[in-house]
């Protein structure tokens, strides 16, 4: 069932005291299918991701993917200051160069860089932009 259309709420006949209440049957009936259809919305496609009972949306309502609109990062600000991962991060590789031609960069980003740089002979590593380069960490042995 699709979530409900506020342009299907027509209060022409309902807005005067002198309006026919015969004439408002019909408004009245298209306002009470859109509420039925926003209560009946509540975990489903096209609808809303209810809440559970600790107020948290379930994993079953979360997407695969989030993403923002064009041009603007995607924020994550827990009232914590901390974000938690509890399996593996996965940082897509880019080149030296790739990192190098960004535009967006701030000093704290994080990303992985498969060539390295000029440091480690063409072997993947972290890199860390300060603010006006980006900083390799180079990586340890082999777990």
């Amino acid at each position: 069932m699709a979530w409900g259309n506020p342009a299907n709420i027509i209060t022409t006949n309902l807005d005067s005291g002198t309006d026919s209440p015969a004439s408002a049957r019909a408004n009245l009936k298209s306002a009470l299918d859109e509420l039925s259809a926003v209560i009946s919305g509540r975990n489903t496609a096209d609808g809303v991701a209810g809440l559970d009972a600790s107020s948290k949306i379930s994993a079953t309502q979360l997407p695969d993917e989030i993403n923002s609109t064009a041009a603007t990062d995607l924020t994550l600000d827990p009232a914590t200051g901390k974000v938690k991962l509890e399996e593996i991060l996965n940082l897509k590789p880019q080149t030296t160069a790739q990192l190098n031609a960004r535009t967006d960069k701030e000093a704290g980003d994080v990303a992985y860089c498969s060539d390295g740089g000029d440091d480690s002979a063409g072997v993947g590593c972290l890199a860390v932009y300060d603010g006006a380069d980006w900083r390799a960490v180079q990586l340890g042995g082999t777990l």
